[in-house]
C-alpha cells in the first residue's frame, strides 16, 4: 500500500489533501480537549483533526466506525513502503495511519460507486477520484488574469504562446482542489476514535523534528523546502543565509531537503519546490510561497508578522 504523493499521480490527479498539516494551528500542545486538533494543534491535519480520544483494547490504536487499526496494520504499512524512508515513518506514525485511513475509506468510496472489489486498490481509487474532478474546466476568461500574474517569471514570453501550457496549469490546479475539497469531506461522518496513550507517545515523537522544533521556540519561523540542484532553491539560498544574520535570534530560518525528508516535506503538502512557509511566535502558519522568492518580498512578509532587523 503506497502512502506517498507520487503513487496518487493517477491521471493528473494529485490529492493533496491527503499530505497536507493544517496550516493554521499552532504546535503547542494544549493541556485539555476532546478532540485530537484541541489536544495537539500543531499536527491537527486529514482525517484524523476531529477525532476524539479513547481507551482502547490492546493492540488497536483507532477505530472508524466499523474500521479497526492496529499497530501492527501501521507497522506493514511502513514496511510496504521503500526501505529508505522507514526510519521517517516510523517517526511520523499519526501520518501513517491518516494515510492507512484514507486509502480505507477511499476503498469503501469505490465500492459505493459500484467499481468490482476486484479492481486494484490503486486504480479503484483512481476512479474514485477522477468521478470527484471530472466536472471540473478552465474558462478562456481565466487565462489572462492568471498570465498576468506570473509574466514576469516567464521572461517575456507571449501570451499566446503559454497559453495553452498555462490552461493544463490551472485545470491540474482545479482538479487537486477539488479532489483535496471531497478528501476533506470523506471523514465528517464517521466517529474516529484514538488511543490516548499511543496517541501522547506518537505525538511527541512527531514533533521531535527541526520545523516543528522551530515552531515551538516561540521565535517566527520560515521555513524554505527544497532541494539541492533546482535552480530557484539554490537561487534562495544566499537569501536564507543574509535572512539568518540579518534577523539573527528574531527568526528562525530552517532549509529542509525535501529529498531527504521526505516524510516531512509530504506531511507539509509540498508538491513543487520551493516553497517558503512563514509561521508566528505561536507557530501558526502566516503564509507561504511557491517558487523563487525576491529578498525584498521575504522581508516584506518578515515584517508584516512584526520582526524587525
Amino acid at each position: 500500500m503506497a502512502l506517498f504523493l507520487e503513487n496518487f499521480r493517477l491521471k493528473g490527479l494529485v490529492p493533496a489533501a491527503l499530505f497536507v498539516v493544517c496550516g493554521l494551528s499552532g504546535v503547542a500542545v494544549a493541556s485539555g480537549g476532546e478532540t485530537f486538533k484541541d489536544m495537539y494543534p500543531g499536527l491537527s491535519r486529514g482525517l484524523i483533526r476531529d477525532a476524539a480520544f479513547g481507551d482502547l483494547e490492546r493492540g488497536l490504536v483507532c477505530t472508524a466506525g466499523e474500521i479497526r487499526v492496529t499497530g501492527e496494520a501501521l507497522d506493514a504499512a511502513v514496511e510496504e513502503e521503500p526501505e529508505a524512508v522507514h526510519e521517517q515513518l516510523r517517526k511520523n506514525l499519526l501520518f501513517v495511519l491518516d494515510q492507512h485511513l484514507m486509502r480505507l475509506l477511499l476503498r469503501k468510496e469505490a465500492k459505493k460507486e459500484g467499481i468490482p472489489e476486484a479492481v486494484p486498490e490503486d486504480e479503484a481509487i483512481g476512479r474514485v477520484l477522477e468521478m470527484k474532478a471530472s466536472s471540473v474546466s478552465i474558462e478562456d476568461s481565466e487565462l489572462l488574469p492568471a498570465y498576468e500574474e506570473i509574466k514576469e517569471t516567464l521572461g517575456g514570453v507571449p501570451f499566446e504562446q503559454v497559453k495553452e501550457a498555462l490552461r493544463d496549469y490551472l485545470l491540474k490546479e482545479k482538479r487537486n482542489n477539488a479532489v483535496g475539497a471531497y478528501l476533506e469531506s470523506l471523514g465528517s461522518g464517521v466517529d474516529i476514535i484514538l488511543d490516548r496513550r499511543w496517541t501522547e507517545k506518537q505525538a511527541e515523537i512527531m514533533l521531535d523534528n527541526p520545523v516543528d522544533r522551530a515552531r515551538v521556540s516561540g521565535v517566527p519561523t520560515l521555513v524554505e523546502f527544497g532541494a539541492a540542484g533546482c535552480m530557484p532553491c539554490d537561487m534562495m539560498q544566499p537569501i536564507l543565509e543574509r535572512l539568518r544574520k540579518k534577523y539573527d535570534g528574531k527568526l528562525n530560518v530552517v532549509f529542509i531537503h525535501v529529498g531527504e525528508e521526505q516524510v516531512l516535506g509530504a506531511r507539509y503538502g509540498i508538491s513543487s519546490i520551493p516553497v517558503q512557509a512563514f509561521f508566528d511566535a505561536s507557530g501558526r502558519e502566516v503564509t507561504r510561497h511557491v517558487g523563487f522568492f525576491p529578498e525584498e518580498d521575504v522581508e516584506k512578509v518578515v515584517e508584516s508578522m512584526g520582526v524587525e532587523p
